[in-house]
């Protein structure tokens, strides 16, 4: 077998739920590179139409799907027309999720006073939507099937919690154990479960955290890159050969649990 054909995804499904953001837009665009058929999946219809023709004007296949990661009838939805239109799923990325500024710490915000009902939200946004509801919506298929790969997107927070962000720390923590838990309970399945680790990508979700108005890095953006042994932010397409990789069973039909890191160093540092 050739080192080429390990990563090759021909006659694979894959779901890219999120793909209409930054990072799982890059993921779906490289899946289809290497072959695969994919769902681009997402709430704005706008820019999954855009991605998915950027998907094709690059020679792959591909079609959106309207669908809200936080509603289950909307992903089981999404699951039939994916079925009908390309084929069955196998290769599930979940890449929804993000930060929220109503449960971020700062000078107008403590610990103590972020909401309960505001925290309930934005955990459920990153670990129900992020995992769970698509996990088990795409899940069981694939386990009749004996056949899948679940592609989760953890975070460096989820290793060591970041400052200000707690609740995002806490449920891409969660992320993690959830991943081990259902890599555990698939494999005698036919069914991977990993996840990936971004470091900073910078992407609409955080742009205004690293970069002031004038494009200027932040004082915070600094702080990163001065913990980052690379000293740069990642790049989106950065994180499509972790993803191949984890996607393919002919490269890692022996991994499940795993975590890559794509964060130029960042765990690894202290001092």
């Amino acid at each position: 077998m050739s080192g080429m054909n390990l990563f090759d995804l021909t006659g694979e499904v894959a779901v890219v739920i999120g793909a209409t953001g930054v990072l799982g837009g890059a993921i779906a665009e490289g899946l289809a590179r290497a072959g695969a058929r994919v769902g681009v999946a997402g709430r704005n219809t706008e820019r999954g139409e855009t991605r998915v023709k950027q998907i094709r004007g690059a020679g792959g296949e591909a079609a959106f799907f309207p669908a809200d990661a936080m509603v289950r009838e909307s992903l089981h939805a999404a699951q039939e027309q994916v079925e009908r239109s390309l084929g069955a799923p196998t290769i599930l990325v979940n890449a929804a999720g993000g930060n929220d500024p109503k449960v971020t710490l700062g000078p107008d915000r403590s610990f103590e006073q972020v909401a309960l009902e505001d925290w309930r939200v934005h955990f459920d946004l990153n670990l129900v939507g992020g995992v769970l509801l698509p996990c088990q919506e795409f899940g069981p298929a694939m386990v009749r099937r004996g056949k899948g790969s679940v592609i989760n997107i953890a975070s460096v927070s989820a290793h060591l919690p970041l400052s200000r962000v707690v609740a995002y720390s806490a449920a891409k923590a969660a992320v993690l154990s959830l991943t081990q838990f259902l890599a555990r309970e698939w494999a005698p399945k036919g069914v991977r479960v990993n996840s990936i680790t971004p470091g900073f990508f910078p992407a609409e979700q955080n742009r205004r955290v690293l970069f002031n108005p004038d494009g200027t890095p932040t004082d915070r953006a600094r702080a990163i890159m001065a913990h980052t042994p690379m000293a740069r932010f990642g790049e989106a397409q950065e994180l499509i050969g972790a993803a191949i990789y984890l996607a393919s069973a002919k490269a890692s039909g022996f991994v499940t649990g795993a975590d890559i890191r794509v964060d130029g160093g960042f765990l690894c540092h202290t001092i």
